[in-house]
């Protein structure tokens, strides 16, 4: 396990570094900032200065060892739109995009699981028809779209909740519901799949042939043994929903870390868009790390560090 994690943290090491360089490559070549940050009528020399005083006028390969100093204490510098420290300002707005991500992870998992469980038992008939019709049709359907028509009806029609915020608990209910419409279908379609593969083994038949009741077989018996495609998906899925979050927040005006980077890209605010970049992708590198780890109790035979 030791041998396992300090390899881990080696490759996330030149994760990051290569992550690093296309970052700072791709917002430095995406155009000069000090045309959006100063007034149209601003001064050439008033220009120059600040273009000077924020380091611009140096090459970019000095630019970026100078940030790459910066990136190994974790200090970013200050949000050029904000005038704040642009890591600080990140890790302000991580908590809502975790918690709106849990949420929703949450909501997917505790319908997709047992339902991918039933469309295994109820194979080939109308059940499994019906919730695996309904698991491609969730995964089919776009987000922004289902997100607009949720806003639509609840929100603007009947009224009962509000269409952006996060202030209570109301405000939480359209974007995770949003969000774990799309993560249902691929859940309920592996867990079909995981269950079929794992209700055709021995071990079940002698289970069932004990006298245990249905329920007691797939919880006991099968739901550990189907559970690592099953942790797989949901760690695709809360990839997707951490990084990929740019698209319901900024429809529900959700202040969570994807806004914020849309918000940084236009303005090519680098300090906020590096930071936020590297915390989702150091972010992400903990949840495959995770997740592999569990695989080891899912399933002793599975072995990490070799």
């Amino acid at each position: 396990m030791l041998n396992y994690l300090l390899r881990r943290i080696g490759l996330s090491i030149v994760v990051l570094f290569g992550l690093s360089v296309i970052v700072f490559v791709v917002l430095n070549l995406s155009g000069d900032p000090v045309l959006l940050l100063l007034p149209p009528d601003a001064p050439a020399s008033e220009v120059e200065a600040f273009r000077e005083r924020m380091g611009f006028n140096d090459p970019l390969p000095v630019r970026y060892w100078a940030f790459l100093g910066q990136l190994v204490r974790l200090d970013f510098g200050a949000s050029i739109q904000y005038r704040v420290p642009a890591l600080e300002l990140v890790l302000e707005r991580l908590p809502h995009t975790l918690s709106l991500a849990g949420l929703a992870i949450l909501i997917a998992v505790l319908l997709g699981v047992p339902a991918g469980a039933l469309a295994a038992l109820k194979r080939g008939r109308l059940g499994d028809a019906l919730l695996s019709g309904i698991a491609v049709l969730g995964q089919s359907t776009p987000v922004f779209w289902l997100a607009i028509m949720a806003i639509l009806l609840f929100a603007v029609q009947l009224g009962w909740l509000p269409a952006s915020g996060s202030s209570t608990w109301r405000h939480y209910i359209l974007p995770s519901t949003t969000l774990a419409v799309f993560l249902l279908g691929g859940i309920v379609r592996v867990s079909r799949t995981s269950f079929l593969e794992v209700l055709s083994r021995p071990y079940i038949r002698t289970a069932r042939s004990k006298g245990l009741t249905e329920g007691a077989v797939i919880w006991r018996h099968a739901l550990r043994n189907a559970a690592i495609p099953v942790v797989t998906q949901i760690a695709l899925q809360a990839r997707y929903v951490i990084g990929g979050s740019v698209i319901t927040e900024s429809i529900f005006s959700w202040p969570g870390l994807g806004r914020l980077l849309v918000r940084g890209v236009y303005a090519r605010d680098y300090p906020v868009v590096e930071a936020g970049v590297f915390v989702i992708a150091l972010l992400l590198i903990v949840i495959n790390t995770l997740v592999d780890i569990s695989y080891t109790w899912l399933n002793p035979r599975v072995r990490l560090g070799r």
